[in-house]
């Protein structure tokens, strides 16, 4: 459907119209459009991981697929699941593990914090998960983001040198229901903020980030997984809309919920209208990592010590690599989800593109240096004086 731009280049309340949101959210999901999905549930593409393994490490196939993935959080449903993203459950029980414990450390430390579009204390969140796991134990974290059906779906939305951050949110039995919304950017500022950016960067700001989440623990609906509009995100005003009554009652009579297993991943576009479930079980402590990832010219939300992480998981690398223990895409999944895979900012004066068009990554520096099988002590100075080079 053609929404034109605002004679005035902006939008906000009075540019919401109820009538056309509903004939978006109408629409059906063509099949046609998603040949490589298991099925569809409530026109939600689930894609069975086991049954796309070959194209995901062969280049065409991986490229059809992302092509695929890319027309759906843009034009269709706005939203894929992956069932069984982890065929094999173990790195995702040992993460949890460690999740639980840091859950516990930081709960002792500080006690509740607040909580996006849910009551503070409410839910038990751990920030920057991503680096929190890498730096209590660098095998889990290679293994847990060794994925590469994760890796693609990142790079369909993104493209490569995404940057990857991720908040563990555990839900309580009675935890109640999130306030439909959109995600970052635009849906991280007020309505005033939000209404002061032009129409153009509206449309902008969803392809900068994607969202995802992956089930640490079974979820039937009645344990509260994401409520998901299909179709939402392709209404243009909609960072305006979500905050209006009328969409929002609407949100809750159209809203669709998946169940997911522990090893499923849910992603969609940011600007698709969605709220976390009431966890109405009696017994369910509902466990997702909630997944952020940036493109690599956009800012991401969390501040994350790349250098840190990178120091840490090197060692493990390395001893793999040895003994060839990761395949050539979950390695590249791997280094993806922890090294910085953009050049700038830098500072080019100490830093300049020699050689070429852009100063080396780190995550070129941590692919190098296995391939030259540099020790841990020499990758290191290399790390610390990159990193000098460039300012940080």
């Amino acid at each position: 459907m053609d929404q034109p731009v605002q004679r005035d280049g902006y939008f906000d309340a009075q540019h919401c119209d109820i009538a056309e949101f509903r004939e978006l959210i109408d629409r059906e999901l063509d099949p046609g459009v998603v040949p490589g999905a298991h099925r569809i549930a409530s026109n939600i593409p689930v894609y069975r991981v086991t049954e796309l393994k070959n194209a995901l490490l062969e280049q065409q196939g991986r490229r059809r697929l992302m092509a695929e993935w890319a027309n759906v959080l843009m034009n269709h449903a706005g939203v894929l699941v992956l069932e069984g993203a982890y065929e094999d459950t173990a790195p995702i029980d040992l993460a949890t593990e460690i999740y639980n414990r840091v859950m516990q450390r930081e709960k002792a430390a500080a006690g509740g914090g607040a909580d996006h579009f849910a009551t503070a204390g409410a839910n038990q969140r751990i920030w920057n998960s991503l680096q929190k796991l890498c730096l209590e134990d660098p095998g889990v974290f290679l293994d847990y983001f060794a994925n590469p059906a994760i890796d693609t779906v990142c790079e369909a939305w993104l493209g490569p040198n995404y940057q990857m951050t991720a908040q563990v949110n555990l839900v309580h039995p009675g935890g109640a229901t999130q306030q439909a919304h959109r995600d970052y950017h635009l849906g991280f500022q007020t309505a005033e903020i939000s209404a002061s950016y032009p129409a153009h960067v509206h449309d902008l700001s969803p392809v900068m980030t994607l969202q995802g989440a992956i089930a640490h623990t079974d979820m039937p609906v009645e344990s509260g997984p994401t409520k998901l509009l299909p179709f939402s995100q392709a209404y243009r005003p909609g960072y305006a809309a979500y905050r209006l009554d009328a969409f929002k009652e609407l949100f809750e009579e159209r809203y669709v919920q998946l169940p997911l297993k522990k090893g499923d991943a849910v992603f969609f576009n940011p600007a698709l209208f969605h709220a976390a479930g009431a966890n109405t079980s009696p017994d369910i402590e509902r466990l997702a990592n909630l997944l952020q990832i940036s493109s690599a010219f956009g800012r991401a939300m969390e501040s994350v010590d790349r250098l840190a992480m990178c120091k840490a998981v090197y060692p493990v690398l390395l001893e793999r690599s040895k003994v060839a223990q990761m395949p050539d895409a979950s390695l590249q999944a791997a280094i993806s989800a922890c090294a910085e895979g953009y050049s700038f900012p830098t500072n080019l004066d100490r830093d300049p593109p020699v050689g070429g068009l852009a100063p080396e990554t780190q995550k070129q520096l941590t692919l190098r240096a296995l391939a030259e099988g540099m020790s841990p002590e020499a990758f290191e100075e290399a790390l610390l004086a990159q990193s000098n080079r460039r300012g940080a």
